[in-house]
């Protein structure tokens, strides 16, 4: 099978940092690659190499003649003057769209509580990565390319966004720090690191094992060499002291050895802070309404969350997970009832806003200003100490926080509340913005936390990881416990939405009444009903037609005059009565079709 896109010796360099070096690599039709790698390694940067997008300083691309790529970006290209319907659907007809399983479960499932006729303009960033991530969906290419396609997803929407990749014919390079994902979904892995690439086969279970026999195959070898050094500088050092020559090929070969040591990689370290002690009485919320605007998320509530919780919550977007985290801090006030913490508890909260941090400051000093020397569970650690366990080394302790990059910056924000030296850890979508590595760490100091852990994460594999219940938010005021964790949760959704869109049953004693049903008698094959509702479809068919072609031409206007708002506002309301007649006709057109099928 021929390769899609091949890489051939390619070498790219940012400034004097050299991300690519001298990497070969192929995509053949039809495989499914995962990348990872830590932040600024060079993941999006290959990404954009092998879309066409940048091109390397040295070695060839090749892509096959007539290669279709859908790229999902970071950020997003819609325009804000389009509607929903016109970035995403991209001018088909609500009956083309609808009438196709696959694209209307995209629709239905990505564009889930977000009107059609919405100006983009108005959505918000996880609505827009949304329709992003739909819109590249609805179109057939022989390879997507998705960079953090999990980003504003949550757990059910991305087990519904694995299965759908899976099903599809074309070829996948997704970026992602979702473990989880990457085991659903690829057939291989790629770890982009000093500017290598290599490739190991399976997922990321697959790829941690893999890994792990190359690492043990390597400190064999190690072993055995340094065996050799010890022999070789023996060997230097026998003899009398009067003799002051040794075979040359021998002193070259112990050299060539000693030099060979391989600089240890940087990695950021979490130290075990020292935490204060947590008594019987943690957190008590005690039959509390919960109001978010007019919406109510709880309704006569009670939950305990104890010493040396660990606990997990999940919800679909807008369930009112991040409500619940600001209820347990005293942020948010219960309509009813009352949240009681318990005497010896020091609460931290990390949200999943950046904005907390002053972008003008400078992290080391920042740091000193809370804490100069710190406690651990290995004794006193000084704060330039600490900051480069954090991975702030060289010129970033020095760095303007508001220069960091957006991993820096969550890793820099949980150094101040760890430093704080809390018992209860409330996180808000901790995963954000973070490596894969810097996960592990984080997740391997969380194994080690001895005070009580709330999380809120999107990130399956993590909250599997780091909990030890998950708890759930299903729409019904409860805080509901689920025992067989979000396995449980998705079953629970699916169930839910199965009844939802269910049809009611009628009775098998009570016939339905014929005045009251609404199900269309179908047309006889050959009879004038259904000549005459072939009739109706060619017409509509060829008004759609009409209205898209004008719907265009007035998309195309609007463009030319966006910055007139006048006529921004006139072409509006030209689009705006198309829509509506586009509407009335698609309505009668599946009427129509019905009597057909």
């Amino acid at each position: 099978m021929s390769n899609l896109v091949n890489l051939e010796r390619v070498s790219k360099s940012y400034g004097v940092r050299p991300l690519l070096s001298d990497v070969s690599l192929g995509i053949a039709a039809g495989e499914r690659v995962g990348i990872v790698g830590r932040n600024g390694d060079g993941k999006t940067t290959l990404l954009e190499v092998i879309s066409g997008l940048d091109e390397p300083d040295t070695g060839r691309v090749s892509r096959q003649r007539g290669l279709l790529i859908g790229y999902l970006h970071q950020g997003d290209e819609l325009e804000d003057t389009h509607t929903v319907r016109e970035a995403v659907l991209a001018g088909r007809s609500d009956h083309e769209w609808a009438a196709d399983p696959r694209t209307r479960e995209v629709v239905e499932v990505l564009l889930a509580g977000v009107e059609l006729d919405r100006a983009v303009l108005g959505l918000s960033g996880g609505e827009r990565r949304r329709c992003s991530l739909a819109a590249l969906l609805l179109d057939d290419h022989d390879l997507v390319i998705l960079d953090e396609p999990t980003n504003h997803l949550d757990v059910e929407a991305v087990a519904w966004l694995a299965q759908h990749l899976v099903n599809r014919s074309s070829a996948l390079i997704v970026v992602t720090h979702d473990r989880w994902f990457l085991d659903a979904v690829c057939q291989w892995t790629w770890e982009v690191h000093d500017g290598v690439v290599d490739a190991y086969e399976g997922g990321y279970a697959a790829f941690v094992l893999a890994k792990a026999e190359r690492q043990r195959q390597a400190a064999a070898s190690e072993v055995r060499r340094q065996n050799l050094v010890r022999k070789e500088l023996a060997w230097l050092r026998r003899g009398a002291p009067a003799r002051t020559s040794k075979p040359k090929f021998r002193i070259d070969a112990a050299n060539r050895l000693i030099e060979d040591v391989p600089p240890p990689r940087d990695r950021m370290e979490l130290q075990r802070f020292a935490a204060q002690r947590l008594g019987k009485d943690v957190i008590d919320v005690e039959d509390v309404d919960l109001f978010r605007g007019t919406r109510q998320l709880l309704s006569h509530a009670t939950w305990r969350i104890g010493p040396g919780d660990r606990i997990g919550i999940v919800g679909v977007n807008g369930a009112g997970k991040t409500s619940v985290l600001s209820l347990l801090t005293g942020e948010l006030a219960p309509s009813v009832g009352r949240v009681k913490h318990g005497r010896t508890v020091a609460l931290q909260h990390l949200t999943q806003q950046l904005d907390d941090l002053d972008p003008d400051g400078r992290v080391l000093p920042t740091v000193e200003s809370i804490r100069r020397v710190t406690r651990t569970a290995d004794g006193e650690i000084t704060a330039s100490s600490m900051l480069e366990r954090f991975g702030f080394t060289g010129d970033r302790l020095t760095a303007r926080i508001g220069d960091l990059s957006g991993g820096e910056r969550r890793r820099f924000q949980l150094l101040r509340l760890l430093l704080t030296e809390p018992n209860v850890l409330l996180l808000d979508e901790p995963t954000n913005d973070l490596d894969i590595e810097t996960l592990n760490v984080l997740e391997d100091f969380l194994d080690g936390w001895p005070g009580t852990l709330v999380v809120v994460s999107h990130d399956r594999y993590f909250l599997e990881r780091v909990t030890d219940s998950v708890w759930a938010l299903l729409g019904d005021g409860q805080i509901s416990m689920l025992p067989r964790g979000v396995d449980e949760y998705l079953e629970r959704r699916a169930a839910s939405l199965h009844l939802d869109l269910a049809e009611p049953a009628q009775p098998a004693e009570e016939p339905a009444d014929p005045a009251q049903s609404s199900v269309v008698p179908k047309a006889k094959a050959g009879s004038a009903e259904e000549r005459a509702a072939r009739k109706v479809i060619a017409r509509i068919d060829k008004q759609l037609e009409r209205i898209a072609e004008q719907e265009a031409a007035l998309n195309a206007e609007v463009l030319e005059h966006a910055q007139d708002y006048e006529r921004l506002a006139e072409l509006s309301a030209r689009l705006t009565a198309l829509a509506d007649e586009k509407g009335q006709l698609e309505l009668e057109w599946l009427e129509a079709a019905e009597l057909l099928d």
